[in-house]
């Protein structure tokens, strides 16, 4: 019977240390894997819980940096682990974040797809609760941009640059 690396199943997928498969991929900063041994971007650490603020903070900064992707698992750790209440907001800007690294990729109508789904998400939460600046987001402005995004891609059907592109997730 053959050995199995540490890590790795015996189907040979990678497995992080709690046994799930994970893999060890480097990642680029819109999230697509790199051949293993190349360099990529470091990870967003999984799980991690975070204030509301500091979720908005970290989130506008990884956007801002052009990684909507890991932006979205920023957002993920927030709708995971807040209050029952909030999981639809931090879900429909995780949504928005996919979208954004989707059109970034060249996939524009799975980008666009995903920018109305979040848009429609945030707003509905927003509407329900007559909250259009919770944690100082601007939603209003969010979904405009969503919505003009996808509408965009769309359109064009070409590349967009997911850093140029960022929402502005607060407005002063």
């Amino acid at each position: 019977m053959a050995e199995v690396a540490a890590g790795e199943d015996r189907g040979g997928r990678d497995r992080d240390p709690e046994g799930r498969a994970r893999s060890a991929r480097p990642r680029d900063g819109l999230g697509r894997p790199l051949p293993y041994g190349a360099d990529g971007v470091e990870r967003q650490p999984e799980g991690v819980v975070r204030s509301p603020a500091e979720t908005v903070t970290e989130a506008q900064e990884l956007l801002d940096a052009g990684k909507p992707f890991h932006a979205h698992e920023v957002f993920e750790d927030a709708w995971k682990s807040g209050p029952d209440a909030e999981r639809g907001l931090w879900r429909g800007l995780a949504q928005l974040a996919v979208g954004l690294t989707h059109s970034a990729r060249g996939n524009t109508t799975g980008g666009a797809r995903l920018l109305r789904r979040g848009a429609a998400a945030v707003s509905e939460w927003s509407a329900e609760r007559n909250q259009h600046r919770p944690y100082g987001l601007d939603l209003t402005g969010v979904t405009a941009w969503a919505t003009d995004l996808a509408a965009r891609v769309e359109l064009t059907r070409t590349l967009i640059d997911a850093g140029t592109e960022a929402p502005r997730l607060r407005r002063p």
